[in-house]
């Protein structure tokens, strides 16, 4: 039998068999396959040009956000998770954005799958800056109107636990159960986007991206 099992890989290999792959390959499960929402109405790139030509005014403004409860919601009380070293972009407030970020508003369901999505031409028309380390970004040479701007901020969270290693016996011949402290960090990422204005006569605009 010994010699039988040594032979078979050299049958194979002068047969010219070679293992190939299934034809048909059945796709993962996914609860919830992933749904693409679309603005209905056609991108305006003329009205969007329009929108981003240079003014005046200076926008001013930080980014952050605070840790969630037991509940889901922000910490009102909580410190402020500045968004360190983000691209915070800007979108003109022109009908077609002004669908998307409404889409975005009551439309999206992240955990279910679906999402909302911007027309990739649209995608270009927009500006966008680098915070600093505290948060801050600065937008010059904008003209009155409205915006969206928007960013995502990650962030970690830790805590501990004490894991069971093991028992023994104590002194006085009672069992006694030992714990090592373990310690864990969560990443998060929080999507932030609010509508600013940039008024007439008004020179610098201060906002909060939160």
């Amino acid at each position: 039998m010994k010699n039988v099992h040594v032979l078979l890989p050299i049958l194979f290999l002068f047969m010219g068999w070679v293992p190939v792959n299934a034809q048909y390959k059945q796709e993962e499960y996914q609860k919830h396959p992933l749904q693409k929402i679309f603005p209905e109405q056609q991108f305006d790139s003329v009205a969007a040009i329009n929108a981003l030509a240079q003014g005046d005014a200076t926008v001013k403004g930080v980014a952050f956000t605070k840790p969630k409860n037991n509940l889901g919601f922000k910490a009102p009380l909580a410190n402020r998770i500045f968004a360190n070293h983000i691209t915070v972009e800007l979108f003109p407030y022109t009908p077609y954005f002004e669908e998307w970020y409404e889409l975005k508003k009551k439309k999206e369901n992240v955990k279910k799958n679906r999402i909302v999505y911007m027309d990739s031409i649209a995608y270009r028309y927009r500006l966008y800056c680098e915070t600093n380390a505290r948060g801050e970004f600065t937008f010059p040479k904008m003209k009155p109107g409205k915006y969206i701007i928007m960013g995502t901020l990650p962030w970690t969270s830790g805590g501990s636990y004490d894991q069971y290693s093991g028992s023994g016996y104590g002194s006085y011949g009672g069992r006694v159960d030992y714990y090592e402290r373990q310690y864990y960090t969560v990443s998060h990422s929080d999507f932030l986007m609010r509508i600013i204005e940039v008024e007439p006569g008004k020179e610098t605009i201060k906002v909060k991206l939160k």
